[in-house]
């Protein structure tokens, strides 16, 4: 919600894109009242191996070198797709050359002319896909392609992968907190994220009302950092 607002509080004054990196959940375009995209195009940022079985042996190379547990025996060897990670140690081991590493489609960028002016760029990483990070770079990348002079940047939760590569080159971060000790102990740990990388924060508590005594605390916490509250 708060992505959204800014996105079209500052497109009033400024050339705005805006990105939704959240590609593991991506909702932005849900609160800009998106229901259909200019384009979608899928993208590939991760890997995956594949038994030629014209060529294998069934050695058990492959199923003994695989830490992920993806190589499957019994009648004829083969890969499963859901846990396959493509690290190539496969087609190392392979004495026969019967492995091959292929790129896959793992995810999509979408892309919409918003009504009020301003694109947006949203990722989609695929249930049981990896590479949600390589997707955030991708789309920011994309992003980069529209004329612009302020970029909002919908991050997802947490310090994984998506989060640093939504943060990384940011010129300010709006850490978004709710009162209650699990959210606060999460915006803990994005602080030492953005402070990693040198980056200016601010702090917002969401849902401030629904315990007003730790709003309060999580506000002389964040001392001249508080941007604002919002209510439930």
């Amino acid at each position: 919600m708060l992505a959204s607002s800014l996105a079209l509080l500052f497109s009033r004054e400024e050339e705005v894109v805006a990105c939704d990196c959240d590609v593991d959940a991506p909702n932005l375009g849900l609160w800009l009242g998106i229901t259909k995209y200019d384009s979608v195009e899928g993208i590939s940022t991760s890997e995956r191996a594949v038994i030629d079985p014209g060529k294998c042996v069934e050695c058990g190379r492959c199923l003994e070198a695989c830490r992920f547990g993806a190589v499957e025996g019994g009648d004829g060897f083969s890969i499963n797709p859901l846990l396959c990670e493509g690290c190539g140690v496969c087609q190392l081991v392979c004495p026969e050359g019967a492995v091959d590493i292929r790129p896959i489609v793992n995810g999509e960028i979408r892309i919409k002319m918003t009504s009020w002016g301003f694109p947006l760029v949203s990722g989609q990483l695929y249930p049981g896909e990896t590479g949600s990070g390589r997707i955030v770079q991708e789309l920011r990348r994309r992003a980069e392609g529209f004329r612009h002079r302020i970029m909002i940047l919908d991050s997802a939760a947490g310090i994984g992968c998506p989060v640093i590569a939504s943060i990384t080159g940011c010129d300010f971060a709006v850490l978004v907190t709710e009162p209650t000790p699990s959210s606060l102990a999460d915006m803990k740990r994005v602080l030492k994220v953005v402070e990693h990388f040198r980056i200016p924060f601010g702090v917002v508590v969401n849902k401030w009302d629904i315990n007003p005594g730790l709003s309060r605390r999580i506000e002389d916490w964040s001392e001249e950092h508080l941007l604002g509250r919002i209510p439930y």
